[in-house]
């Protein structure tokens, strides 16, 4: 089973338009709404596979009660912890070509005593678990070590812990030693503070974190696919996707992917080609919505351990 926790969940609403022009009035041609936050996106891309997982959120004023029920129709398991702000409510904006532009809000403010209930109710959920997983973006009022705190929790209970986040909170949790991160390619940049123009970049950025403690680095690359590295391995798995809908929760897909993979025993590799499928599946879906097991049926990924990491990425 796959814990996640994500602190700051949403309700998102995808609306599609023939072409975002700023200030205009746009007539949108079609919409959908889905339960959002990085963590709640693993979550229901292992339940669409028929994985086990518990999604851990913040439940707070009407958005929280939507959030609730569109995980339970959704058939995702939850353990919805009750705060005082409401939980927020974001808007994607699509057009035909898979640009996606995002209106996130911040989210509800958390008390201290509503992070711990978060965290405590994340370590019950925890027990007998394979994987438990810290993501996204920290709410206001949620300190910037929360992740850590959760990473040496779980660790002392004997559980493999991942975290999938940015900036500081990201920063914080590598120095606790999480057994997996997955940033994208501008959060490694970030987070080493230096530009990464090549696969060669990205490797050694991810070495460096591998050699500090961490086993295995998880690198999404959008178009140029995705790269992990452990202290025995370097692969790299990419998909080509030529008619994109959207983007948005394609990474949330690949890391349910590749922890499914890996919970379930398969050789790395097999991990991180299931962990890409599943991502590029969820770019040909419209919204946020996540594959079900026919949308991988067509799907062909290209996987090695030997990548030319001389590549140049995002050309």
């Amino acid at each position: 089973m796959i814990v996640t926790l994500t602190p700051n969940p949403s309700v998102d609403r995808a609306v599609v338009i023939d072409a975002l022009r700023r200030g205009e009035v746009h007539r949108a041609t079609e919409s959908r709404i889905d339960p959002g936050g990085k963590g709640v996106n693993v979550s229901r891309a292992l339940a669409a596979q028929g994985a086990r997982t518990v999604a851990v959120i913040p439940s707070g004023g009407p958005a929280g009660h939507l959030l609730d029920d569109l995980l339970d129709a959704a058939g995702v398991p939850r353990r919805s912890v009750s705060v005082g702000g409401p939980v927020r409510m974001n808007v994607s904006v699509l057009e035909p070509d898979g640009t996606t532009t995002k209106l996130n809000e911040p989210g509800p403010r958390l008390s201290g005593d509503e992070v711990d209930a978060l965290l405590a109710t994340t370590l019950a959920a925890a027990d007998g678990a394979g994987w438990v997983v810290g993501c996204g973006s920290l709410p206001p009022g949620a300190p910037e070590g929360l992740y850590a705190d959760l990473v040496r929790r779980v660790r002392s209970r004997g559980v493999r812990v991942a975290v999938d986040s940015s900036g500081t909170a990201l920063a914080a949790a590598v120095a606790a030693r999480p057994h997996l991160v997955k940033p994208n390619h501008e959060e490694l940049a970030e987070l080493v503070d230096h530009r990464l123009p090549t696969l060669a970049d990205v490797h050694a950025a991810a070495a460096d974190l591998v050699a500090d403690g961490i086993e295995t680095v998880a690198v999404s690359l959008g178009a140029d696919g995705a790269l992990l590295v452990t202290a025995d391995e370097v692969l790299h798995a990419r998909a080509t996707i030529t008619h994109p809908l959207s983007t948005v929760g394609a990474g949330d897909c690949m890391l349910a992917g590749l922890l499914h993979g890996l919970s379930s025993g398969t050789h790395p590799l097999d991990a991180l080609r299931t962990a890409v499928a599943w991502g590029a599946a969820a770019v040909t879906l419209p919204g946020s919505r996540v594959p079900a097991p026919e949308h991988l049926r067509a799907i062909p990924v290209d996987h090695t351990r030997s990548p030319d990491l001389t590549r140049p990425l995002g050309a």
